[in-house]
């Protein structure tokens, strides 16, 4: 219990030992055992006397009635392809999160969610000295190099308002996300300007109506135009008091592309502007870029928030490192050790099936093989006779392992993601994967077979 990552399960799920899976898994170890018991017991008492004296060990008949051992190394190998094809995708999806370009730098950022207390706060003026006061107490606490106040945090932007353009007229209404924070927030993230400039301290300080967008809402509204000094509408939130009727912000302007509805979904159109401009726009939260430990300097933000307000309550702190993490990597890292587990053992058993059927084949065989060796047979060829009995038994698993991958990846489809469901390279890596290690499992059995004695092997006949 202690490997399952926290928010992995719902909180109420209580795990223990359950005897009703207990006796069902000592159940079926036993049977299974029986089962492989009776299978060679009722193959030997198959067949008569004079058949049995006739044909002793080492025939070639013996060895034509292998076909159940094969059938079994046969599901073995492609059962611990499925396996690994789809624990071989989740640890490709897990990769592909971790290496998505956020188009912002969450190291060393930690954040804090407020819930202000009510009545207190209830126009602008307050919740900006609020803020202010607050900020610049944070800003001076020693490792600390910036801090700033804003609406969402990455990879998140949570609102949503429809958008105007003064002077155009489009078919369908557009939309865009949005954001209210402070001048600090765009430095804070390292957020890539491609042209114009960000909010500064007196856009802020007036509550000017001027916006920063990305790329997104600039291509969707402007196209090749150039999107700085525009002015658009956001036209939702005028359904708020305090909102400015009728406003037109102008853009001042664009930036990057960075993720603002999660890592998995692309860029939505989003706008950036000062949060003085309205006081009931949903939750608000500080940021800060620090140069020491995270869980030291939580404690100390949420001290210097409680010293100027102790009403305020932190409803969520942490690092934006820790919720990318939490969020997005957590699930797969776990999920794919899990397969990955079931996946080496699945690997384990059709290592021992291969080489276990490939040691007794060679017993089986030891007449025949002693035989072809007085006839003229050499060491190189003898070994070549048991690596091919062995690669077909591998082959057959592969094709039927790579057939049923096909068909069960899809319901693993809402588990990936930056991969396909087919992936050549992961297909590829599992069989080659397995093909070497079945193929080194026959190596034993096939070096003994070419070190058969021919004229012990036919004396002791």
């Amino acid at each position: 219990m202690s490997l399952i990552p926290a928010d992995t399960i719902p909180n109420e799920v209580v795990i223990t030992l359950s005897p009703a899976a207990l006796w069902f898994a000592t159940a079926i170890s036993v049977l299974t055992a029986l089962l492989c018991g009776l299978a060679p017991a009722t193959h030997s008492a198959r067949g008569g006397l004079q058949v049995r004296l006739a044909g002793g060990k080492g025939t070639g008949g013996e060895f034509t009635r292998g076909r159940l051992r094969s059938g079994l190394v046969i599901a073995e190998v492609a059962l611990s392809i499925v396996l690994l094809i789809a624990s071989g995708l989740l640890v490709r999806t897990l990769f592909a999160l971790q290496h998505v370009d956020i188009g912002f730098n969450p190291r060393n950022v930690v954040y804090t969610y407020l819930s202000l207390p009510p009545g207190r706060y209830d126009t602008i003026g307050r919740q900006k000295v609020f803020f202010r006061t607050v900020l610049d107490r944070i800003a001076a606490i020693p490792g600390v190099i910036d801090a700033a106040e804003t609406t969402s945090v990455p990879p998140y932007t949570r609102g949503w308002t429809t958008v105007a353009v003064l002077g155009k007229t489009r078919s369908e209404p557009g939309s865009t996300t949005f954001n209210m924070c402070t001048e600090g927030y765009f430095q804070i993230l390292e957020r890539h300007l491609l042209r114009g400039r960000f909010l500064s301290e007196s856009d802020v300080e007036s509550a000017r109506h001027v916006a920063v967008v990305n790329q997104t809402l600039a291509r969707d509204f402007f196209g090749k135009e150039d999107p700085v000094g525009q002015r658009i509408r956001f036209k939702d939130l005028e359904m708020y008091a305090d909102w400015p009727r009728d406003a037109y912000f102008e853009i001042v302007g664009v930036m990057e592309d960075t993720k603002n509805h999660g890592l998995q979904d692309p860029p939505r159109p989003e706008a950036d502007f000062p949060f003085t401009l309205i006081t009931a726009a949903g939750p608000r939260a500080i940021i800060v870029r620090t140069a020491l430990n995270s869980d030291s300097m939580l404690m100390s933000i949420r001290r210097e928030i409680s010293e100027v307000d102790s009403d305020v309550i932190v409803v969520e702190a942490g690092s934006i490192e820790d919720r990318l993490k939490n969020s997005y990597y957590v699930g797969p890292r776990f999920t794919s050790l899990t397969l990955g587990a079931f996946a080496a053992t699945g690997l384990l058993l059709a290592v021992i099936g291969i080489f276990s059927v490939m040691a007794y084949t060679v017993t089986l065989r030891t007449h025949d093989i002693g035989v072809r060796m007085a006839l003229g047979a050499q060491p190189d060829d003898i070994v070549r006779m048991v690596l091919r009995k062995g690669l077909v038994l591998i082959a057959a698993g592969v094709v039927l392992g790579i057939g049923a991958s096909l068909w069960l990846t899809r319901f693993l489809a809402s588990q990936i993601w930056g991969v396909s469901a087919a992936d050549p390279w992961t297909f590829g890596g599992v069989v080659a994967l397995i093909t070497a290690v079945g193929l080194a499992a026959c190596c034993l059995p096939a070096c003994r077979a070419a070190q058969v004695d021919p004229l012990i092997t036919l004396r002791y006949e």
